[in-house]
């Protein structure tokens, strides 16, 4: 357990600690400042201190916690322009089966500024409950103030287990709640299940480079949590005569406490979409140079795809990074994968493998990818691509 001390003959109550600690823990009595109970034990004011009067002191814990104290599956609902993620909804479908598997309820958590509408939602794509915090503070992600209303919520109804999409955001914010609240995170995960015997969280994530498939467990501290990737888990149906119960908490800091201040954005160049992509063309190793990508792109453009690639193709420069596909790129669920000159690692298959038809174009009949394949063309792919767009062309009009 944490400790925040204080020495009293040493502050000077110069209040510089006041306005460092982003919770609003720290608050003066008399001339001496004085820890409250939002404090979580971030360390940010100890190095601050001019006079060295604050010590952060770690003990050891003889029984851990509680654990029979923390019940029911949490998802956290990302969202942006009040827009659900679709890797949440994702979520809540594989939640509803750990809550079933424990017995409990599956509840979703809520950050944000006039977001209840997403409440409703989550409710109807299959939470129980959601643990609503709103305050402008919040109008935009920013890690302080959404780890610190999530912090609240997690300490005061303390959840066995809480799960994040494994999105720029998610990564960001659930390694900074980990933190806050002392526990374990097990990041990119791609498969989560319930232990029948010991009823703990199964986190099964590549290691090793994709090699193997490590599943870990988190035995002694609560809550249980992990990052999940986009497109790993199918999209739940939604049900719009679902209710459920909103509990809302306010925010326990106010804008004075957050670092980070947002000025502008900035709208980036356009890049591929292909988390959303219902077809996708990939080139691998056996496309040979990055013109050859040409014949990939055509395909794409005739079914109205997206160009896909390997890391292979990637490593070698022929095309940009947000076209990889696999353990080190992009996981996808697309309704057609279609892969050309890939022979299909293990770490191009964790990204596509849920694809619902994948066909695969290799002149090696040996090659990985025809074992995962729903069609499969063992030729050489600048034959059987341009024919395969041809006939396509003439069927579509094109």
């Amino acid at each position: 357990m944490a400790r925040l001390l204080i020495d009293e003959e040493t502050c000077t109550g110069c209040e510089a600690c006041l306005d460092e600690c982003p919770f609003g823990a720290l608050e003066m009595r008399g001339n001496l400042a004085r820890v409250n109970e939002k404090c979580t034990f971030c360390g940010a004011c100890v190095d601050l201190c001019p006079v060295e009067a604050i010590v952060l002191e770690k003990e050891e814990k003889e029984g851990e916690v509680d654990i029979n104290q923390y019940k029911d599956v949490w998802v956290f609902i990302e969202h942006k322009s009040r827009r659900i993620a679709n890797v949440s909804f994702e979520l809540l479908g594989e939640g509803r089966k750990l809550a079933n598997a424990l017995g409990c309820k599956l509840s979703a958590m809520l950050l944000g500024d006039g977001v209840e509408e997403c409440a409703r939602e989550a409710i109807q794509y299959g939470a129980d409950m959601v643990y609503l915090t709103e305050s402008p503070v919040l109008k935009e992600y920013r890690t302080d103030s959404y780890s610190a209303g999530a912090a609240n919520l997690i300490k005061k109804y303390k959840p066995e287990i809480v799960i994040f999409g494994a999105t720029t955001q998610g990564r960001d914010f659930a390694g900074t709640v980990a933190t806050t609240i002392e526990t374990g995170l097990t990041a990119d995960c791609t498969g989560l299940d319930i232990d029948p015997e010991t009823t703990l969280l199964r986190q099964t994530r590549p290691a090793f480079g994709g090699n193997i498939m490590a599943t870990i467990l988190c035995p002694r501290h609560r809550p249980q949590m992990a990052t999940v990737r986009p497109k790993v888990f199918a999209m739940p149906e939604k049900d719009d005569s679902r209710t459920g119960e909103i509990i809302r908490e306010q925010l326990p800091i106010g804008e004075d406490k957050v670092r980070t201040h947002i000025l502008d954005f900035i709208q980036g160049a356009e890049t591929v979409n292909l988390v959303d992509a219902e077809i996708i063309v990939s080139g691998g190793r056996g496309v040979g140079g990055p013109e050859n990508f040409a014949v990939i792109r055509e395909l794409a453009d005739v079914l109205g795809g997206a160009v896909g690639a390997s890391r292979a193709a990637v490593d070698a420069g022929w095309i940009p990074y947000e076209h990889q596909v696999g353990q080190t790129g992009r996981t996808v669920r697309p309704k057609i994968y279609i892969a050309c000159g890939i022979s299909g690692s293990i770490q191009h298959q964790a990204g596509m493998k849920t694809s619902d038809i994948i066909v695969a174009i290799n002149k090696d009949p040996e090659a990985p990818i025809f074992k995962i394949a729903t069609y499969g063309i063992v030729a050489d792919l600048f034959q059987a691509v341009p024919k395969v767009t041809k006939e396509l062309k003439a069927r579509l009009g094109r």
